[in-house]
């Protein structure tokens, strides 16, 4: 495996790119469930989850002891009051884990408490219709702990899944479809080669922009196949570009969200592809250095930032005739030429400048010329530049 470009630093290797992702050890949080080390800057969503399952759990308990004082438990021998509690309390616990042991999906979480409320409670109405010739036997005061048992669990199971597909709110209510509520303008989604360049930390930091920033779990774990690799200049580039996630995670003012989640049109597709796709499906754009990507995505329709033009466009335009200073560093190609470079890294070919290496010159432009790489302005030698005073 090779790297495409030492400028883009973007992996192009057969049996990655093209592969669906390695497997990687994850353990999950006994409360959120969170499965990836690198979780959605989400704070709310997570909290939201642990007093769910902590009011269930308390709700569980209210339970027992309402089944402890009704008639229907006989209240001898003595562990019968505790073997009550206690198994709601490891019924509660059996749901909570098998909830977290499912894939994680995402949703917003009041509409996803208000309709998981109300899916759930249909349900429970729902099963007590099916089940009433079963219960035809059984006393009223049984059959209405049933029906609290089980509306207990529905509705918990429903909020909780969608309280885990806030990523994905596509509610369809006859012909009606509920947008998706984002921070900013179209969400970001930022690929390989842009993290591990690490100038959209810089950018981030800015507050140019609002949007919200989406990585897929998919670029992580290329992320972490590059800084697991045993080529050196390959593993660094792999660590610099987690250094950076952790960038991202630590800033307080930044929409972070790791997309972590398999489109069904994910199938065996390529990274590339899986990136275009995503972005559709978010309605967002692609951050990207990738040139490659960049044409695919427009064939495709989808919008692309790539920094490497943002950063051109951010530099200064000169006017043919203008004078700047400049440092001439070295000789260049052509005869009597000097090279110098501005602040921005933009490179200046001074005609004329071969004999004042490592002199600050002023020099007069000429012409500029513009390329993917960036911008080179061509200057000729006009007087040197007096030494300040000390």
């Amino acid at each position: 495996m090779e790297f495409h470009s030492v400028l883009h630093g973007r992996v192009k290797s057969p049996s990655h790119r093209n592969n669906s992702n390695p497997p990687s050890k994850q353990t999950n949080h006994p409360l959120t469930g969170r499965a990836n080390p690198f979780h959605p800057h989400q704070p709310m969503s997570n909290l939201a989850l642990i007093s769910l399952r902590a009011v269930f759990l308390m709700v569980a308990v209210g339970l027992g002891a309402g089944l402890i004082g009704s008639d229907i438990l006989p209240k001898e021998p003595w562990w019968v009051p505790w073997a009550t509690i206690s198994g709601m309390v490891l019924l509660a616990l059996g749901f909570i884990f098998l909830d977290t042991s499912i894939a994680r999906k995402e949703l917003q979480t009041i509409t996803a408490v208000y309709f998981g409320l109300i899916v759930g409670m249909f349900l429970t109405y729902v099963v007590r219709l099916a089940m009433t010739p079963l219960l035809s036997g059984v006393s009223a005061g049984a059959v209405q702990w049933i029906e609290l048992i089980s509306g207990m669990i529905l509705c918990y199971l429903c909020i909780s899944i969608l309280l885990q597909t806030k990523n994905d709110f596509r509610f369809i209510i006859p012909y009606v479809e509920f947008a998706r509520d984002v921070k900013g303008r179209k969400p970001f989604v930022l690929d390989t080669s842009v993290i591990i360049d690490g100038r959209v930390a810089d950018v981030v930091e800015t507050q140019a922009f609002d949007n919200q920033l989406v990585i897929p779990r998919f670029v992580i774990a290329e992320l972490q196949v590059i800084a697991d690799s045993s080529d050196r200049m390959r593993r660094t580039r792999g660590r610099r570009g987690l250094d950076i996630l952790n960038r991202l995670r630590g800033n307080t003012n930044l929409d972070l969200v790791i997309f972590d989640r398999e489109l069904p049109e994910f199938g065996s597709q390529p990274v590339d592809m899986k990136l275009v796709l995503l972005a559709k499906h978010l309605h967002g754009k692609i951050v990207t250095n990738d040139y490659n990507l960049n044409k695919v995505a427009g064939v495709h329709g989808v919008g692309v930032i790539n920094l490497n033009d943002l950063a051109n466009a951010l530099k200064p335009v000169f006017i043919v005739g203008e004078t700047i200073e400049v440092r001439v560093v070295k000789a260049g190609e052509g005869h009597g030429q000097g090279i110098g470079y501005l602040d921005d890294g933009t490179m200046i070919v001074v005609e004329g400048g071969r004999e004042h290496i490592n002199q600050n010159v002023r020099v007069s432009v000429t012409s500029m010329l513009q390329k993917s790489a960036g911008r080179m302005v061509f200057a000729k030698y006009e007087a040197p530049v007096a030494a300040t005073a000390s």
